[in-house]
């Protein structure tokens, strides 16, 4: 099998010679006097930007041997972009954060650094939907290259006044989200929207949590692509009702996490009555919204489903030992109850660390923030991605697009998805 990935992705030579004279030329931060320094690169901005330095920040005062130097590259895409030209030039950083549909391409690749054997790798106590045992299928037979970093799940967030002044109850199946995002519509005279029931990203994360609603699976645990099959037609002709036929849906222009934070605006703006998006954006929203921002599961077809997103930390297999060495103090002190807390309260990721879930529950931490009990109740329904070489690939280059296509054209569902299924087969 040969394993083809993000062909359009690719950064040319120029950016490769670009990347590797920026390594190679940083000089030491402040601070890292005396210190064994070691690079992580590290993707987004705001507020999860700034905690993410905060706990940085703390590791480095908080100890005498190791120094993190944390460097911003852009979005997970961007970041990804880089990681992989560094890495073909010999100019990797020391650790990473990846999304985790990459990871078992990258493992596949002999990129990451088996961790089993560095000490305490196996006494970790993670949350296992979360880690790599439970994220992908037969993920605990593989040797352990991810450690669990932002994690998070599509939640639903609904404007409370909207629903309360429309006396419209929270939508919990495929149908009463159709019928609430009609109700919901606002329109002005001649007939311009002024809000939309629902507004959802048209992209692939949230179409894998319709499939798996619909009772489809998107890939088999050998890589053959399914796509869904009927459930992922369904996932489709979900969105196009309500966009096409109710007008009561509006798809945010714009790609990938520009269509993200398209959404978050319409949803604060009061565009939008209904949003799905991701945990990730809670105490974003929360913070921001002059309304009642409730959280609430993914709404059901044949079943609840949710999948897992976000990233893992690694470790570059390039890397010298020394720096493979200094880097695990920094992952092991991640993955401890105290910065697990911080990083979850302090955005809206998921706490990977049993006993840090447990020491919220038990401070009623979760009675104060119901939207992040919500969260967490999702993972009951969680499914695994299959550990697949080929799924980042068949995820950017051969459904992304073609969603659009199908939703915005529209298309016929069905052609689309034959369309899909039969470029991720072109390499197997």
């Amino acid at each position: 099998m040969t394993h083809r990935f993000g062909r359009r992705h690719l950064l040319t030579s120029a950016a490769g010679m670009a990347v590797a004279s920026l390594v190679g030329c940083d000089p030491r931060p402040p601070g890292s006097e005396g210190k064994h320094l070691v690079s992580l690169w590290f993707a987004y901005g705001g507020k999860n930007r700034e905690v993410l330095q905060s706990l940085v920040d703390k590791f480095n005062a908080g100890q005498p041997e190791v120094f993190v130097h944390a460097t911003f590259q852009g979005d997970y895409f961007e970041a990804l972009a880089k990681l992989r030209t560094a890495v073909a030039a010999s100019a990797g950083p020391t650790m990473s954060h990846v999304v985790g549909e990459v990871i078992p391409y990258l493992h596949e690749a002999r990129v990451l650094e088996p961790l089993n054997d560095y000490p305490g790798a196996g006494s970790l106590d993670l949350v296992d939907a979360l880690a790599q045992s439970g994220t992908y299928i037969g993920g605990r037979d593989k040797p352990l290259v991810g450690l669990p970093f932002n994690r998070s799940t599509p939640i639903m967030y609904v404007n409370g006044d909207l629903l309360r002044d429309a006396r419209v109850p929270i939508p919990a199946t495929w149908d009463e989200l159709e019928r609430a995002s009609v109700e919901l519509t606002r329109r002005e005279p001649g007939g311009r929207v002024s809000t939309y029931g629902f507004e959802c990203p048209i992209s692939w994360w949230f179409w894998v949590a319709l499939v798996g609603q619909a009772g489809g699976t998107v890939m088999r645990p050998d890589g053959y692509p399914e796509l869904g099959g009927e459930a992922g037609v369904q996932a489709i002709e979900h969105w196009q009702r309500m966009v096409h036929k109710t007008h009561s849906m509006r798809p945010p222009p714009g790609r990938d996490y520009n269509a993200w934070e398209v959404t978050n605006q319409d949803f604060l703006a009061g565009r939008a009555a209904i949003i799905v998006t991701s945990t990730a954006f809670l105490r974003y929203l929360e913070a921001n919204a002059n309304f009642p921002v409730v959280g609430a599961p993914l709404t059901a077809d044949k079943q609840k489903a949710v999948p897992t997103g976000g990233t893992f930390f690694v470790m570059l297999r390039s890397a010298p030992d020394d720096d493979k060495r200094a880097a695990w103090k920094f992952l092991t002190w991640m993955m401890q109850p105290a910065q697990t807390i911080a990083w979850a309260t302090g955005t809206g990721y998921m706490p990977v660390a049993n006993d840090a879930v447990a020491q919220l529950r038990q401070s009623g931490y979760y009675e104060k923030s119901p939207n992040d009990a919500v969260a967490m109740s999702q993972l009951a329904y969680a499914q695994p991605w299959p550990w697949a070489p080929n799924l980042f690939r068949v995820q950017r280059e051969c459904v992304e697009p073609r969603l659009e296509e199908a939703v915005l054209g529209p298309r016929d569902a069905r052609t689309v998805m034959q369309e899909a299924r039969a470029a991720a087969l072109a390499d197997r």
